[in-house]
């Protein structure tokens, strides 16, 4: 399947500039969804053994994504971290080495960049990829209408929908802003039901250190 011809794979690139008398004893760690069910759980660790781990352990992403910020995840307090990957975001709220309140939905930043190339092309005639989709992302992408600090205009260079010229179009935070508002209000309301399931106590830590955000999306 997919998943094991993707672990082969990363494997073939760690060992091909390696000679080997024998096959090495794999242990392979995956990050998986916080909301995965008993189904895809098996079918992750087969794909991994299958591939060669001889060991295979599973961590829920948003926990990775808390040990990588470097977050005390063992401590008696409430970390939320809302990890925001291409196929799904991950909304946890972690203490005392668990996971105490998690919201997965499929949402993430491929829908987000799908939102601006239609945007791009009902708006302004013009047809763009993704990699160009990912730029005008990071270069003027913004969940707020009104920034303090607002960036330039990007300037989008593409062919005209009609005419099939080149044509050039600035594109403003303003503009990115409303047409992933849709989007974005998901996972807002995402985060809203994990705060509310949230006990009060590990509330108010996050009230005070906020929210932890990860992933290419984020």
């Amino acid at each position: 399947n997919a998943a094991e011809q993707m672990i082969r794979g990363m494997i073939k690139m760690m060992d091909q500039n390696k000679k080997r008398l024998f096959t090495p004893s794999l242990t392979i760690c995956v990050c998986i969804p916080s909301g995965s069910t008993e189904v895809e759980l098996r079918a992750v660790r087969d794909s991994a053994e299958h591939a060669g781990g001889r060991e295979v352990y599973m961590i829920y992403e948003p926990m990775a994504a808390a040990l990588g910020l470097g977050l005390d995840v063992e401590a008696p307090e409430g970390h939320m971290v809302v990890d925001i990957g291409g196929g799904s975001t991950e909304i946890a709220v972690i203490s005392l080495g668990g996971i105490v309140t998690n919201k997965s939905i499929r949402i993430a930043g491929d829908d987000l960049t799908a939102d601006i190339i239609e945007y791009m092309r009902r708006q302004h005639n013009i047809k763009i990829g993704e990699r160009t989709a990912e730029e005008i992302k990071i270069r003027v992408g913004s969940a707020l209408p009104e920034l303090d600090e607002p960036p330039a205009d990007y300037i989008v260079n593409g062919p005209n929908q009609m005419t099939a010229l080149p044509i050039e179009v600035p594109v403003s935070y303003q503009e990115i802003s409303h047409c992933l508002e849709k989007s974005i209000s998901k996972m807002e309301t995402a985060i809203l039901n994990a705060l509310e399931q949230t006990p009060p106590e590990l509330y108010s830590d996050i009230v005070n250190k906020g929210i932890y955000l990860a992933g290419g999306g984020a």
